[in-house]
């Protein structure tokens, strides 16, 4: 929500098209972009981006059912599969494991029938990424206890 002065909130119909146009709002919400920019936002989602792909490829490693792990920055798609020769989609798992992950504090997003886009904020620290793999690490492991399934040698 917005609060502003009338003067600043009126425009006149269809003025109104873009994020970062057209109303003093939009300008506003502009520079506020650009100086958070220019403060190192983008160093920031490389540099915590190349930590999460870091972690996720372990939690490949040791979690049988993730079939693919790629992304730039904070931009990140996880694969889970049934099986990684054959790379069977694994929907019922990504919708239990959304479930879980949420349950703890973590909200994961589905792409399509079993990808799970990590596309956090900018402004994601150190902390919270390492948190954010805890908990999908602890997710992954109950999740296989309660279908049998073994972990990765």
């Amino acid at each position: 929500a917005i609060v502003a002065r009338e003067e600043v909130m009126t425009w006149p119909r269809g003025s109104h098209g873009t994020t970062f146009g057209g109303n003093p709002v939009c300008c506003a919400a502009a520079l506020a972009t650009l100086e958070l920019v220019e403060g190192g936002l983008a160093a920031n989602a490389a540099r915590i981006g190349a930590r999460l792909l870091a972690g996720l490829r372990r939690l490949q490693d040791k979690h049988a059912c993730i079939g693919d792990v790629r992304g730039v920055g904070l931009m990140i798609g996880v694969d889970f599969v049934k099986d990684r020769t054959s790379k069977e989609p694994d929907p019922e798992l990504v919708a239990a494991l959304e479930q879980a992950a949420f349950a703890k504090g973590l909200l994961l997003l589905s792409c399509g029938r079993s990808v799970v886009r990590v596309a956090p904020p900018l402004v994601l620290t150190e902390y919270d990424a390492d948190k954010g793999l805890e908990i999908l690490d602890e997710c992954l492991s109950a999740l296989a206890k309660r279908r049998g399934a073994k972990r990765r040698p």
